[in-house]
């Protein structure tokens, strides 16, 4: 049996975890010295890279002397804290990394707690100690005081409570253990590269605790691909041994959960070598590894090599918040930009997603080219919606709604969630009174940069808001703070319902007829609100073409054209142009579309349309709707 660690990168977003793991992959030799890298080179969907967040966890490995140790990259936003718990039964130790000036965040204390749960051994990476809120302050030793309270707070034992802690700059490749060395290093005084963070990796993770003489079993915790293959199976094996060629058994569930068992044959096997799947002829227990044979695998079913063998417990995350319609498209441009689908192959595309991630869920609905799908946030539907609409889908969704149940009283319980926010001191009076307008209340007010004079440069509040309250705020927020707030949240607990939350207290401005926007028209009519676009682009009825300036609907004419006289114009009517227009992107059609709109989605556009397009068929007033 191999010398093996497994271990997991867990932090929140953006504090630097995949940047580490491209110095931790350089620094063991993974590539050659004359090998041209990228940057996050385990950012490998276009969305990562272009959003600069990690959304699909993923494994690599590195080999330090005669020890392979098996990493796993895990997203860091909460809306994918699905990827993180189904990774967490893969390994045996986590790296906790922290940024040295934010400290722990909502997603740290969400990650931390569930790798305490399985009882892992945790490494403190603190991160980013070459920023300069931290030079000159004992802002590194506040934050590490902080993570030791939230250990305790988390009810860490004593054991786990005693975690090494290293001092890291990810994004220059190197660490120390003793913080007096920081200032040296960052003056080029002294070298460091990640040794200490590799010695204590094998000294600190324990081996894995498996069973090599027992009977095969595997869970798999994650899906992967190949052409020549089809659908592959990742996971950890939990006990006994695996060949090439070996009849196995699948054990689920079916769409009913329902057990089931599916005989197969092992086609190929794979191990991760960096960031490579090298084919094997076994797999012993420990490992992590690749199995090809079925196209039917799940995530959390088990494969075994025993008919009689018993499946393992199945990965269970934590319920979704968020509901949101997918559609087929019924707009009147269906079909022009991209492949207008039909109902049974929406729910195909749908299924397949669920089926790869956990933390969604798929349910019917009474209209059947319509189906309700369940998340975590709009982040993690935003990034479905786009992925789908670059599979050159077109297809419609609905405004999110959030998840309430009933407790036995019959009361209506909403779920609530813990809101972190750092912003500069002067935004501080315009975030708090847009959270409080949306039932938010203020727990914690912390001063959190202080500048040469002594004053607070940047404040940390939390709040406890309803999930119904932070729909639509994060444009709001970027705007009031400048783009310099910094937010995330996670789910506390379903509490009371708090009573209605004002979503948009404007109508929208919505095409009459079908056309061509003229610029005329548009002119003529920018008193009444704000249109989402100029002058050649095609409407149709019912299309929403911008934002009214009064709270009801207002059906407008944006195809009418001048009328041609004998009359010479005057030469400075030639110089008015549009004063403004607020493009939307995807996000932002879904903070503010209302209950009775669609947002069309196709791989070139993305409109917002009425339900109701005839406009004899519907009302403008928003009491009506």
């Amino acid at each position: 049996m191999l010398n093996r660690r497994n271990v997991c990168i867990i932090a929140h977003v953006d504090h630097g975890k995949t940047t580490l793991v491209d110095f931790l992959l350089r620094q063991a030799g993974t590539f050659a010295d004359h090998q041209a890298l990228k940057d996050r080179v385990m950012d490998s969907m276009d969305l990562e890279r272009e959003r600069g967040i990690t959304i699909m966890a993923k494994n690599t490995s590195i080999r330090v002397g005669d020890t392979k140790i098996n990493i796993v990259d895990t997203p860091g936003h909460a809306d994918f804290g699905g990827e993180v718990e189904r990774i967490l039964g893969m390994v045996d130790g986590a790296i906790l990394l922290v940024d040295a000036a934010e400290g722990p965040l909502p997603q740290t204390r969400f990650v931390l707690q569930k790798a305490l749960r399985e009882n892992h051994k945790i490494i403190l990476v603190i991160n980013k100690v070459d920023r300069s809120e931290c030079q000159g302050t004992n802002r590194i030793q506040e934050v590490e005081n902080l993570v030791f309270d939230l250990f305790i707070e988390l009810g860490a034992t004593e054991e786990q409570a005693h975690f090494p802690i290293v001092y890291a700059c990810g994004r220059d490749g190197w660490c120390t253990l003793k913080p007096d060395e920081v200032p040296a290093i960052i003056a080029g005084e002294k070298k460091a590269d990640l040794k200490p963070l590799f010695d204590l990796i094998l000294e600190y993770i324990p081996k894995p605790k498996v069973d090599v003489e027992g009977e095969f079993k595997m869970m798999i915790s994650n899906l992967s691909y190949s052409d020549y293959l089809g659908r592959l199976a990742v996971g950890r094996i939990r006990s006994g041994i695996i060949k090439k060629g070996t009849r196995a058994f699948r054990l689920g569930v079916n769409d009913k959960g329902e057990p089931i068992k599916q005989a197969f044959t092992v086609a190929e096997l794979f191990t991760y070598e960096g960031l490579k799947q090298v084919p094997i002829n076994e797999l012993d227990a420990g490992e992590i590894g690749i199995i090809a044979g079925s196209e039917d695998f799940d995530i959390g079913d088990t494969i075994v090599t025993s008919e009689s063998s018993v499946a393992l417990e199945r990965i269970s995350v934590e319920k979704p918040t968020l509901a949101m319609i997918f559609s087929v498209n019924t707009s009147p441009f269906s079909g022009r930009e991209g492949e207008a689908i039909q109902s049974r192959k929406l729910r195909e595309r749908l299924l397949r997603e669920v089926r790869q991630n956990v933390a969604l869920r798929l349910e019917e609905t009474e209209t059947p080219d319509q189906f309700r799908v369940l998340g975590r946030g709009e982040l993690q539907l935003g990034i479905l919606i786009e992925q789908m609409r670059r599979e050159n889908f077109e297809f419609m969704v609905g405004k999110p709604a959030v998840l309430t149940k009933e407790d036995s009283k019959g009361h209506i319980l909403e779920p609530v969630e813990n809101v972190v926010v750092d912003v500069p001191e002067p935004a501080v009076g315009d975030v708090t009174q847009l959270f409080q307008k949306r039932k938010g209340i203020l727990t914690k007010y912390e001063p959190f940069s202080i500048d040469s004079e002594g004053k607070a440069s940047r404040v940390r509040l939390e709040f406890e808001i309803p999930t119904r309250g932070l729909l639509g705020t994060r444009s709001k927020f970027l705007a009031m703070t400048r783009g310099e707030g910094l937010i995330s949240s996670e789910w506390k607990s379903d509490e009371p319902f708090k009573g209605e939350i004002l979503h948009r207290n404007s109508g929208a401005l919505v095409a009459d007829r079908e056309g061509e926007t003229v610029e005329y028209a548009l002119l003529n009519l920018e008193d009444r609100g704000i249109f989402f676009f100029g002058p050649g682009i095609d409407v149709y009825e019912g299309m929403v073409v911008g934002e009214n300036n009064k709270d009801t609907d207002l059906n407008v004419n944006v195809c009418r054209e001048k009328k041609l006289t004998n009359v010479r114009a005057a030469s400075a009517e030639i110089l008015v142009t549009l004063s403004g227009i607020r493009k939307m992107s995807l996000e932002d059609c879904i903070e503010w579309i209302d209950d009775d709109e669609w947002i069309e989605i196709t791989p070139k556009s993305v409109r917002i349309r009425k339900k109701v397009l005839a406009q004899n068929m519907r009302s403008v007033k928003r009491s009506e709707r």
